[in-house]
């Protein structure tokens, strides 16, 4: 009596241990599969990242290409504003803003170089700039 109640349990026992075994691992299967259909692996993650910060990069260039130029420096000192303050804030300018900054600067020096902008122009334009800049940092 004693056996078969032992090989009753042992049988409980077994036919639950392998319940359990392949519960699990058709659950771990089934994560497994949706995690090599969705997961972004490790590569393209940093070059997404590498990307973004190349591309900040040019952006925040180009606008502190605009802001070095003479005309630039000469119409910040008429209006009283320090360049390294500029400076400073665009590094602080949100990536989107920053973005539209650097098309209009390129925009702007393309139009000074051709000559369809005059100096005025191009003052009211840096000061306008520096105003959105200031702003858009003190508001952040």
């Amino acid at each position: 009596m004693k056996v078969r109640n032992t090989r009753r349990v042992c049988t409980a026992l077994l036919a639950a241990v392998l319940a359990f075994a392949g519960c699990f691992t058709a659950n771990a299967q089934e994560q497994d599969g949706n995690h090599r259909d969705h997961a972004v692996t490790p590569g393209q993650l940093r070059q997404d990242v590498q990307k973004a910060a190349d591309t900040r990069q040019a952006n925040e260039a180009a606008v502190r290409q605009m802001f070095a130029s003479d005309q630039a420096q000469e119409a910040l000192k008429s209006a009283g504003i320090d360049y390294m303050q500029v400076d400073r804030a665009i590094s602080q300018v949100n990536d989107e803003d920053l973005a539209r900054m650097a098309q209009r600067s390129q925009e702007v020096n393309k139009n000074f170089a051709a000559g369809n902008l005059g100096d005025r122009d191009l003052l009211i334009i840096l000061l306008v700039a520096v105003v959105i800049i200031l702003i858009i940092v003190a508001v952040r």
